[in-house]
């Protein structure tokens, strides 16, 4: 059955099954393409007549993700110039006052799109939620500092989505003042970002923040050496007028090949101290302290400003970096004589190793790195940002993601719980196997249901005095009382 909804811009067409309506693609601000690549969105141009939303709209420019990653999880990529687009799924385009979850996908600021499949957000709508998934500008697109151009206009995008979110939930019997953002690794990341932002006021009221972290942020002066860089490689002049006359297809291709360079050789000297350390080699275009959205670490403007805090959702899996380790075969690379030379790149001392190794007898190299580095880059930070939330008064829920992938070597890694937020397991055998635990889905994604609904998922507060850690796993999920609170001190964190 087909359904009609009123927006700004004009009227879409959905389609409604088991109770659920769906509508895909959706333009909330006009095609960014040419000059207007590297410009602030704008709002998309209206319409006549009804425009059918029933297939996934358009992505932005990018590249597969590598063999190992892409048999795992897939890869983004459909064609378009209307790649600034949202979908709905609502269980009651007539009704009013649903609670709107707004979903911000992963995929280190280069990759990604709202239209994967994990992502489906029929479940929420089953469950009385009006999710919204949303696309915004990525790589040399969204994030290269180019002279000339407006800075982190990837955020940008985010904001300008949440302001439409704001516009039109009601269309789709969402009650805009009662909306939860939510988002998994660099989605996770620009849920930290958008917290502290001083634009994001009253555009949200709760924050879910899934495997990110608020320190992951570059220097202007930085970011802007990569873009200079593409600049060389495209032989163009380090313009916006210039980078603005270069098609999608050769911005792939440069933004692929710097984002190697920067991770074979990783050189503070040329790349800047900030891009490599808060990047850690791994992302090439990420946000910029701008002074506008960006004005420093998220985890240092909510540490000193308390009034931004909002109610939080926010953790990790245990095993997250062995998502880039093992499946990549890099951790083929890591045993007991390389350890000790790669920690120190990432500012960790052989006491650290030492403590990690304590605690997990038997465990290899590669081991101990991953579960050093996980903590380093997402736990950490995750916990120092609950802190802030807790002191600032507002309600902050921590989680550990705990169930092992049936696929070996992955453990509890990086992406493992998305499909199990969003109930999805049938879509999602490459990643976790092929039995995973139904209950532990119905479990997830009724905690995500009950914040966005209530504030609630289900356990204690994270507070100062007792940090409880909901540990979801199989066959039994706990509650925790800062669990490894060793390995954190270890690392110069924690109580």
């Amino acid at each position: 059955m087909e359904t009609i909804v009123s927006v700004t811009g004009g009227k879409v067409r959905g389609v409604t099954r088991d109770g659920v309506s769906v509508f895909l693609g959706i333009p909330y601000a006009a095609a960014p393409v040419g000059a207007a690549r590297f410009e602030l969105p704008r709002p998309a141009p209206e319409w006549s007549g009804v425009r059918d939303a029933v297939e996934y709209g358009a992505t932005c420019v990018q590249s597969p993700y590598p063999p190992p990653i892409h048999a795992l999880i897939g890869s983004d990529g459909i064609p378009g110039t209307e790649y600034l687009n949202v979908n709905v799924w609502t269980p009651d385009p007539g009704g009013s006052g649903l609670p709107v979850m707004v979903w911000i996908h992963g995929g280190a600021f280069t990759r990604g799109s709202n239209a994967r499949k994990i992502y489906d957000g029929s479940a929420f709508a089953r469950d009385g939620v009006v999710l919204i998934s949303i696309n915004y500008r990525l790589g040399i697109s969204g994030f290269a500092a180019v002279p000339g151009a407006p800075l982190n206009r990837g955020l940008h995008d985010q904001l300008f989505a949440l302001r439409w979110v704001q516009d039109n939930a009601a269309a789709f019997g969402g009650d805009p003042g009662n909306v939860t953002i939510f988002g998994e690794s660099a989605g996770g990341m620009s849920v930290a970002a958008l917290v502290a932002a001083p634009l994001s006021r009253g555009l949200f009221h709760r924050a879910i923040m899934q495997s990110g972290n608020g320190s992951a942020v570059a220097a202007a002066e930085d970011a802007q050496r990569i873009a200079v860089e593409v600049a060389a490689g495209l032989g163009i002049e380090p313009t916006a007028a210039a980078f603005g006359e270069v098609g999608p297809d050769r911005l792939r291709t440069a933004q692929d090949s710097i984002a190697l360079e920067l991770m074979m050789n990783p050189d503070p000297a040329r790349w800047g101290p900030t891009v490599v350390g808060n990047g850690l080699g791994i992302l090439s275009f990420f946000p910029v302290i701008d002074g506008d959205i960006i004005v420093d670490r998220p985890t240092d403007v909510l540490a000193a400003q308390p009034d931004r805090a909002v109610p939080l959702l926010a953790g990790y899996t245990t095993d997250e970096f062995r998502f880039f380790t093992f499946p990549t075969g890099i951790a083929a690379g890591i045993d007991d004589t390389t350890l000790p030379l790669l920690l120190p790149r990432y500012g960790v001392g052989p006491a650290v190793a030492e403590v990690y190794s304590a605690n997990r007898p038997g465990a290899r190299a590669a081991d101990i790195f991953a579960a050093i580095v996980t903590d380093l880059v997402f736990r950490a930070d995750t916990t120092r940002i609950a802190e802030s939330v807790a002191a600032a008064g507002k309600s902050a829920h921590l989680y550990e993601f705990a169930w092992h992938s049936g696929i070996d070597e992955l453990r509890a890694c990086h992406v493992l719980e998305i499909p199990f937020v969003f109930d999805a397991l049938a879509d999602a055998h490459t990643l976790t196997g092929p039995n995973p635990p139904q209950r532990l889905a119905d479990e997830v994604h009724r905690a995500w249901v009950g914040f966005a609904t209530t504030g609630d998922p289900g356990w204690p507060e994270f507070r100062p005095g007792s940090r409880s850690v909901k540990v979801f796993d199989s066959p039994e999920s706990t509650v925790v009382i800062d669990p490894r609170a060793d390995e954190l001190r270890a690392l110069g964190h924690g109580a």
